[in-house]
């Protein structure tokens, strides 16, 4: 019988914990271990940002649902991996063996790499919606703004790979804002180190540059790309703008009275002191085409801190993101490995890098596809609608229940893809 440990109880390691345990059944043991004792939908902390959605709406308690699943919970933080003795540390002292491991952790936040950076809770001058307990933060200081309205500034500092959420933020703030009917007294900023409007990380998708710009000119957003921001404080943010060669053509000094900015990303602390046969320098971990480490063939990694490299080089560094239908690929793909090895048969299964986003814009929405992820690519658009919004909230509430019910079915294959009217080719699953 076979210990699987999967670390991290988010939106790919629920749906891992789930997925393997219904394919390997009660012959083998399977172990969910997270410093969080809650599940979080992460793509609705934006919403919880403005008060559209509080913590209850978008969390819950997943002792119960893995439990009623036959998957033990452990709720602790790992301090140490010791992959050659198959074991992880806990920072009570406690240690998990383990004969397969599966990295889900999520990113660490970088907010140290900026001087003043961070959301109160971590010393820093701005706020943020990487997780719901930030943006808890984030709304409360939001009611502060709207009740003494200041610029803002919005976007996602150098190094980062996530963009979406900074985009959503932007415009459901420049929402929340008209539907008081307090947009007019605040002037709106948004500074990434993307080189165009719509680059995404993702060298941009279908027309995204366009799209993404005329929706920004229009609610009168401002913007700075190829930015790179030096420092925060008292409520100003310094960044320098580079030139498509990376050198400093204009130093930018923005006041603000309210600024979500998004981190580069880290693999967690435990493994950013891990061994470099297994992690890369920013604690990411290195995978083949299996999602498996290299060296530890029992280690897998899906989402977040899957080690990739960035889609192109850019004046000021830009990473790739992984998206939900990105990691629900790795989800299947690791799945069947495990099971196929388990079952003394080769590890021939491979994640489908393909890219779904749906991108609420308030009062709006943009949805984006690239099969696969990095060009060139089999199939690549950009549409926008009020159908884009609708489907998000359609489909928060669909995955929430899921998690709750301890349904690993793939989502976005049944129900994005479907609803987009995208039929998955095999030459797209290469």
């Amino acid at each position: 019988m076979a210990t699987i440990v999967v670390v991290g109880a988010g939106i790919g390691g629920m749906p891992m914990a789930y997925d393997i345990k219904k394919h390997l059944g009660n012959q083998h043991t399977v172990k969910v271990v997270s410093a969080l004792d809650y599940f979080q939908f992460t793509p609705s902390n934006p919403w919880v940002g403005v008060g559209w959605r509080t913590a209850d709406d978008i969390t819950f308690k997943i002792e119960g649902p893995l439990a009623r699943k036959g998957i033990e919970f452990i709720h602790g933080t790992v301090s140490e991996i010791k992959p050659a003795e198959n074991k992880l540390l806990l920072a009570d002292g406690s240690q998990v063996d383990y004969d397969y491991v599966i990295l889900a952790t999520g990113p660490y936040l970088a907010f140290e790499e900026v001087p003043g950076f961070g959301p109160i809770s971590h010393g820093g001058g701005t706020v943020s919606v990487c997780s719901t307990e930030h943006a808890e933060e984030a709304y409360t200081e939001w009611e502060k703004l709207c009740a003494n309205p200041a610029p803002i500034v919005v976007g996602a500092v150098q190094g980062a790979s996530c963009f979406g959420p900074a985009y959503e933020y932007a415009m459901i703030m420049d929402t929340d804002l008209r539907k008081r009917k307090i947009r007019k007294d605040v002037k709106m900023t948004f500074v990434t180190s993307e080189p165009y409007i719509g680059h995404l990380g993702l060298g941009g998708v279908g027309d995204s540059k366009g799209m993404l710009e005329g929706i920004m000119r229009q609610r009168h957003i401002n913007w700075i790309c190829n930015a790179k921001v030096t420092k925060i404080e008292n409520g100003t943010m310094f960044v320098d703008e580079h030139d498509t060669n990376g050198a400093v053509i204009k130093s930018h000094e923005l006041p603000f009275g309210y600024s979500m900015m998004l981190p580069a990303f880290k693999g967690p602390k435990f493994l950013q002191k891990a061994d470099e046969a297994l992690v890369n320098p920013r604690g990411m971990v290195k995978v083949d085409k299996f999602n498996r480490n290299m060296t530890y063939k029992n280690v897998y990694a899906l989402g977040v801190v899957v080690a990739i490299p960035p889609v192109e080089a850019t004046p000021v560094p830009v990473g790739t993101p992984k998206t939900g239908l990105m990691i629900e690929g790795m989800v299947t793909a690791i799945c069947h490995n495990i099971e196929n090895d388990l079952a003394g048969k080769e590890v021939c299964e491979q994640a489908t890098w393909n890219t779904i986003c749906l991108a609420d814009l308030g009062d709006t929405g943009a949805a984006f596809v690239a099969l696969p992820q990095i060009p060139p690519r089999n199939l690549t658009w950009a549409k926008q609608g009020k159908w884009v919004h609708l489907a998000k909230i359609a489909f928060e509430k669909y995955f929430i229940r899921n998690m709750k019910n301890g349904n690993s079915e793939p989502i976005y294959q049944k129900y994005v893809m479907k609803m987009l009217g995208i039929v998955r080719l095999k030459s797209e699953e290469k």
